[in-house]
């Protein structure tokens, strides 16, 4: 792979990203119309000029659907994201910084974690919480900050031996003052590509729950839902889950792009 690449991947994925960011932001005013406003004598009507995806079972909007579909699925993203890296960062450097019972006790609780599949667990928490978006978050949350605390772990295990860390521990310099200013700075890189690729991950696990009723309410639109109203629909109306379904895949696929370009930027060996 030429040194080239990396960075064309990095652009077409922040491109992708930042088109479908900037197009949830301004839903209100690029939607053709209300997304809950039925017109049931045209209902199932296929893409047209008016409506430029058509029209689901309900007689409603697609695009706007879709549009106001990304902002549910970027925001449970984002949160899930934030809450998993903040505290898998956390517990992470606790256990890679100190050792000792942390570490045992932290690995130990991951690996029970790690015992179940996250989707699975996922699906019980929204199961027994019932389906809403804060529910939806605290599902996905509860699983997500395992992988960031494995990494934070690992890379700390191998900065804590750094010899400018040695020398300001020799230095006297107390152990919240090394972790913030010598040790975070340096796991800047690869928390960043993990997030990207979490970000992914999180909107792949809400479509799916969604699909599958237990995401947002009824009445909220989302990607998932209308892949799963498309469903009964799929020879008769195939354009009811041709668009959010793509819509799914370029997206998640723009954050893959970023991740991947970003982690063969960061790789020494790839420099080398």
């Amino acid at each position: 792979m030429n040194s080239t690449s990396p960075k064309k991947m990095i652009w077409l994925g922040v491109s992708i990203t930042f088109c479908i960011f900037l197009a949830a932001i301004l839903a209100p005013w690029l939607s053709p119309q209300d997304p809950l406003s039925m017109q049931l004598s045209q209902r199932l009507a296929p893409p047209s000029m008016s409506h430029l995806f058509g029209l689901d079972q309900n007689g409603s909007d697609i695009l706007s659907k879709m549009l106001y579909g990304a902002r549910v699925s970027l925001l449970v993203a984002i949160t899930v994201v934030t809450i998993g890296l903040s505290v898998g960062l956390i517990l992470g450097t606790l256990a890679g910084y100190f050792g000792g019972w942390i570490d045992v006790l932290l690995m130990r609780l991951i690996d029970l974690f790690y015992a179940f599949p996250g989707f699975l667990l996922a699906l019980t928490f929204v199961a027994v919480l019932g389906p809403s978006i804060p529910n939806l978050i605290i599902a996905m949350s509860a699983t997500a900050w395992t992988s960031y605390a494995r990494l934070v772990r690992a890379e700390v295990l191998h900065l804590r031996t750094k010899d400018y860390v040695l020398s300001t521990q020799a230095l006297g310099a107390s152990h919240p003052r090394v972790i913030l200013f010598h040790i975070w700075p340096n796991l800047t890189g690869p928390l960043v590509v993990q997030c990207t690729f979490g970000m992914a991950g999180a909107i792949l696990a809400e479509s799916g729950l969604s699909f599958l009723g237990l995401g947002a309410p009824p009445e909220t639109p989302t990607w998932g839902s209308l892949l799963n109203s498309g469903r009964a629909v799929l020879i008769e109306a195939p354009h009811v889950s041709i668009f959010p379904g793509f819509a799914i895949l370029v997206l998640v696929l723009g954050f893959n792009l970023f991740g991947d370009g970003l982690r063969d930027l960061l790789d020494p060996k790839k420099k080398s």
